[in-house]
């Protein structure tokens, strides 16, 4: 660290920033932003020179490392031939590829998909799909569930700040159930999964016969935004038994937790659950953006075939740039056993934070999976760690709706001794 932080060169954009974006979009305050000026790997160097160690993979995005050197190549070599496309009418032969990965890695029989740009997008074609396929425009969505904020995305959206100044043009034909959070203490997270799939039953069966009646279950195999919330044992299997992929269809967010965060390939493979449609994002790339909702050719079939006007489409669709980088990103999550090391990052940093929620009064619990991992603290106080972890070199985000969740979500190329200084760090500052 070579400055405070942020640093003045920092404050100086900051103040340039403040000039030219809108208020709601960057906060500017004394403890930040720190503008970045470049990153590799797991490390991240600021305009002002400082190194940090990065615990939030760029909010997922760099599973295999910021700056990967294939993926900068791929889109480096792709920018230079072929930057752009008619992707909905003339295409880009890296689409073609990446939609057969993504066929390839998907689980079950998930194979058609509609690409976007960002993850909401994704949740919106997903959505839009479910209209299509059963005719029927409820949807069931759960308390803490964040799936972006575009309207359609923003409707099944929990957080009341995110909502409310928008509430006059947000549809009602979504609703929320809970969503039962896994505490290893069996009869408790029985009776919270049997009262949420009952709250879910009881929005099905009071809507059957209505103008709303429910034809989509959406959700996150594990809240991320809302503070790494792990579901009982058995909930994504019972959401799967109320879908029976015709009157109502199972759509799995995955935009967090997909192409290896977890230790699978997707969360749903932990419990064995294939949802009819599974959204993807952020660390499909680790770059640029990209989204897709891909479903099965059944669900997907719903769609009509283009006569020339795709009625879901957008400019940069199939982008070939975006789609080089997400076939590299694939091959280097295979080829360098990401999605292995995910699973064994993961058990160090778990082991690690159940020590502290033995130790330390104020951290209440550790939960996650993989390289998305959870320390449940008292409200606000994830965020302090978090602002103060900055003077100390390192980068790690508060969830939660209350700020009560520190989220470690590296990369998984991080070294071992990178992860436990960046946690020695995290240890040091928890409040005693």
């Amino acid at each position: 660290m070579l400055t405070a932080v942020p640093g003045p060169r920092s404050r100086r954009l900051a103040e340039r920033l403040a000039r030219v974006e809108s208020r709601n979009i960057t906060a500017i305050g004394p403890t930040g932003p720190i503008f970045w000026a470049e990153a590799a790997g797991a490390n991240v160097r600021d305009v002002d020179g400082n190194v940090f160690i990065d615990l939030t993979a760029g909010f997922g995005v760099a599973h295999a490392g910021h700056a990967n050197p294939a993926v900068a190549e791929a889109i480096a070599r792709q920018a230079s031939t072929l930057p752009h496309a008619l992707g909905d009418v003339h295409p880009a032969e890296p689409k073609l590829l990446l939609l057969e990965a993504l066929a390839r890695i998907a689980p079950g029989d998930l194979s058609i998909s509609i690409l976007g740009s960002a993850g909401a997008e994704a949740v919106e074609a997903a959505l839009k799909t479910a209209l299509l396929h059963t005719g029927r425009p409820g949807v069931v969505a759960f308390e803490h569930a964040y799936h972006g904020l575009t309207l359609g995305a923003l409707a099944t959206t929990w957080r009341s700040d995110f909502r409310t100044p928008f509430s006059a043009w947000l549809p009602a034909t979504v609703q929320f159930a809970p969503f039962p959070a896994r505490t290893g203490d069996s009869s408790r997270d029985d009776a919270a999964e049997d009262a949420a799939i009952a709250a879910v039953r009881r929005i099905i069966d009071d809507t059957e016969r209505s103008p709303v009646a429910v034809g989509a279950i959406l959700v996150e195999p594990i809240q991320g935004r809302g503070g790494i919330v792990v579901p009982t044992d058995h909930f994504l299997e019972r959401l799967r038994e109320l879908c029976d992929g015709s009157n109502r269809i199972l759509i799995f967010d995955e935009i967090y937790t997909g192409f290896g965060r977890t230790g699978r390939w997707f969360a749903a493979q932990h419990w064995g659950v294939v949802p009819d449609i599974l959204c993807a994002g952020k660390a499909m790339t680790g770059s640029v953006p990209l989204s897709a909702a891909i479903g099965s050719a059944a669900v997907m079939a719903s769609w009509p075939a283009s006569s020339g006007e795709a009625i879901h489409t957008s400019t940069f669709l199939g982008n070939p740039v975006a789609c080089a980088a997400a076939l590299a990103q694939i091959t280097r999550i295979e080829d360098g056993g990401l999605v292995e090391r995910a699973a064994r990052l993961g058990e160090s940093i778990r082991e690690r934070t159940l020590r502290w929620a033995a130790a330390y009064p104020d951290v209440h619990a550790s939960r996650g999976m993989g390289l998305l991992q959870g320390v449940l603290m008292e409200p606000g106080q994830a965020q302090d760690v978090a602002t103060a972890a900055q003077d100390h070199g390192v980068l790690v985000l508060a969830e939660g709706d209350d700020a009560a969740v520190l989220a470690i979500t590296p990369p998984a190329v991080m070294t071992d001794a990178q992860l436990e200084y960046a946690l020695d760090v995290i240890e040091r500052l928890l409040p005693q």
